[in-house]
């Protein structure tokens, strides 16, 4: 991998009258910010678990969380790693107990998901990346 730049999570934009959302990442050490668009039901995902809501039952990423944690390993870090026709595209990787890593290709929306369930999991976009996208200073 290239020059990884870690970013956070910065805005949610939520329009209910829109299929498509819009979250904004925002580099960890500087000002650079850029907007991913995502489908409804992922950015309501994230905003839920980042508001403490606790649903009755498990949402499809708190399952896939418990299921990656059953298998015995964690979400690493995700890294938003490519953009390919203005489609943002990610890895999800996943270390082992006895250290193996894993990488899966995902969606950043999916990818996003899954670290805001995380203590600790890392946010990363390729610098390339990152200069490819619409960049914006906060």
């Amino acid at each position: 991998m290239a020059n990884l730049i870690q970013v956070e999570l910065s805005k949610i934009i939520i329009d209910e009258k829109r299929q498509d959302q819009i979250i904004v990442l925002k580099e960890k050490k500087g000002d650079r910010q850029f907007p991913i668009v995502i489908g409804f039901l992922e950015a309501s995902s994230i905003k839920l678990k980042l508001s403490g809501v606790k649903p009755p039952r498990p949402m499809t990423h708190d399952l896939l969380m418990v299921t990656i944690k059953e298998f015995g390993a964690k979400l690493d870090r995700l890294i938003i790693d490519k953009m390919v026709d203005n489609t943002f595209h990610a890895k999800l990787e996943l270390k082992t107990k006895r250290g193996r890593s894993i990488v899966i290709d995902a969606r950043p929306s999916d990818g996003l998901a899954l670290a805001v369930r995380t203590e600790d999991a890392l946010i990363f976009v390729e610098e390339e990346v990152l200069n490819q996208a619409e960049i914006f200073k906060s």
